[in-house]
């Protein structure tokens, strides 16, 4: 494309983005020569990428002393997922920007993600195409020194990305303003690649596309907020983490808050929650000293940006304007979600449009049981009757279907007919029928599979494994084995960074577990997982031998100093 500096740059045309995108060490792959483009546009673009916590490539940066430069190549243009070829005068007479320039072009034909964003400096993209100009004399000098074939494809890369919408930096356009358009050009490319883990979206388009004309995103009049309630297990998390996939790219700077109920229960919960904002938003890792200085620093650095906030499981402890100020401060541009369990939630949320997802349907309900019981979308016909006999105990929640599914995986006819007759029984007589059946798939775990589980519901959500299997092996338990049935029965699984996770009703049945224990006298009970019971056994003294496991908030100001002994347990 020929178009000025000041002409917004758009992903090349080609092949359409596939599922299965780049997922190596880089992001960008800057491709460049001469040292007046190094000194100059390159640097300047390549510091601005690096202040924004892109990972960036560039032959200086990233090339070891004594390294070869093509073996270096082979694997970081294939790793990375955006490149940005800086075309100058001189770019054609190096062999090494023309091969880059071609393995670009051959993985962005592939069709697995890759995008191109070229950048003709001081040169016209017609005598890229062409090779004509600077060009033609470069590529007379390379005939003489290489194979026909190996010309022929630099000229089909030129033509290609001479072909690619991009921009055209001359004299009478600044520079700064080309780079302040790539680096946000590259931000929102990465926002829609990076998209939000969901592996369970059976039956969320309509959901999602009733969200989205709720969130009125074609306007810019005023803030939209979107309260989506209803009963714990129905599928809230789901429908809002599709929704941002949906529409993430679309927005400045986006941020997901999960588990907001759980991290406003504990002493510092404020803080934590404002200083994800802030740190999301900014890109830097922040953390606020205090309420005041949170809301702020959001005024002041975050509510200028088109946002997207998600805020997952809420409850009537959170309030807007104390943890994020005032709602006028934001852009208007800004869109805000909210999960909870609890409608009321919602009334402290100023101009709350409220929806209220529904049950899953029967037919949705099969086959969302039917993959994780068989590994299908449909039962084989000689399962159909009873699998529609789950489904219905089941009635409709995606989180029922889903561990019950996962936990009849692969067992013998008569096992499934003995756990039909428990649920149905639970679901006639059980005051919180969702936790009893969730709760058959527990009591079918070994009695170390059953500590493993209850360590992380009670304590572990969030945290890596490593030290964690240590001390589990210390415990005699088998860790490995563990985690995997665990996983299995859709119990857990890691996320993204690797780190435990829970849906939050099967972190609730764990801690009912320990509960039971002692209703009444938590230091009786074998985790205390209460910062505040914690202080209270420890003050009055009141330990137990039962207590296998407290947590101590090592954060936590008190006038009076607290004392471990042994004595107490």
């Amino acid at each position: 494309m020929e178009s000025s500096a000041t002409t917004t740059a758009s992903s090349s045309t080609g092949p359409p983005l596939s599922a299965a995108l780049p997922t190596g060490d880089y992001e960008v792959f800057l491709s460049f020569r001469g040292a007046d483009v190094r000194k100059r546009f390159a640097d300047h673009l390549y510091t601005s990428l690096a202040r924004a916590k892109i990972r960036t490539f560039r032959d200086e940066e990233e090339l070891e002393k004594g390294e070869a430069i093509e073996s270096s190549l082979v694997l970081a243009i294939p790793e990375s997922k955006i490149y940005i070829p800086i075309l100058s005068e001189r770019y054609a007479s190096s062999k090494w920007c023309l091969t880059e320039l071609a393995q670009m072009v051959e993985c962005w034909k592939q069709g697995k993600g890759h995008i191109i964003l070229p950048i003709f400096y001081f040169v016209d993209p017609r005598d890229v195409r062409k090779q004509q100009g600077p060009y033609q004399q470069a590529f007379e000098e390379h005939t003489t020194k290489h194979t026909p074939q190996t010309v022929n494809e630099w000229e089909e890369a030129l033509l290609k990305v001479g072909k690619m919408k991009g921009w055209h930096v001359t004299e009478s356009h600044g520079e700064g303003a080309v780079v302040d358009e790539v680096l946000s050009k590259v931000e929102s490319h990465l926002r829609s690649m990076y998209t939000l883990v969901t592996d369970e979206l059976v039956g969320i388009d309509t959901p999602v596309k009733e969200v989205m004309e709720l969130l009125n995103l074609g306007s810019s009049t005023g803030k939209v907020i979107v309260g989506i309630h209803g009963m714990g297990g129905l599928g809230k998390t789901t429908l809002v983490q599709a929704v941002y996939n949906k529409i993430c790219a679309q927005f400045d700077r986006c941020c997901f808050l999960d588990d907001a109920r759980e991290a406003l229960a504990k002493s510092n919960g404020v803080v934590s929650l404002q200083s994800k904002v802030i740190s999301t938003v900014l890109k830097v890792n922040f953390q606020v000293r205090s309420v005041s200085e949170g809301i702020n620093l959001i005024k002041d650095r975050v509510c200028k940006h088109k946002l997207l906030l998600i805020v997952d499981d809420i409850d009537d402890k959170f309030e807007f304007d104390r943890i994020l100020g005032k709602l006028g401060d934001f852009s208007s541009s800004s869109r805000f979600i909210f999960t909870t369990r609890y409608s009321r939630a919602l009334d402290f949320i100023p101009d709350c449009k409220l929806y209220e997802p529904r049950e899953m349907s029967r037919y949705f309900s099969l086959q969302l049981f039917s993959k994780h019981a068989f590994g299908m979308d449909d039962p084989p016909e000689e399962d159909a009757g009873i699998s529609e006999e789950f489904v219905k105990v089941a009635t409709g929640l995606p989180l029922a279907l889903k561990v019950i599914g996962s936990f009849l995986f692969r067992r013998e006819r008569s096992f499934w007919e003995e756990k039909l007759i428990e649920l149905q029984e639970i679901a006639s007589t059980s005051e919180n029928p969702l936790l009893k059946r969730l709760k058959i798939s527990y009591n079918d775990l070994s009695p170390d599979e059953k500590q493993i589980f209850l360590d992380i519901s009670c304590f572990f959500i969030g945290s890596y494994k490593d030290v964690l299997y240590y001390l589990w092996s210390d415990c005699g338990f088998y860790p490995e084995s563990g985690i995997t049935t665990l996983i299995d029965r859709s119990l857990m699984k890691f996320d993204e960074e690797d780190r435990f996770w829970m849906h939050d009703h099967i972190r609730d049945l764990g801690r009912a577990i320990v509960k039971e224990e002692d209703v009444e006298h938590p230091y009786k009970r074998s985790r205390i997982w209460s910062f505040e019971d914690t202080l209270d056994m420890l003050r009055k003294g009141e330990g137990s031998e039962l207590v296998k496991v407290v947590w101590i908030d090592m954060g936590f100001e008190d006038d009076n100093d607290i004392l471990l002994e042994s004595k107490n347990f």
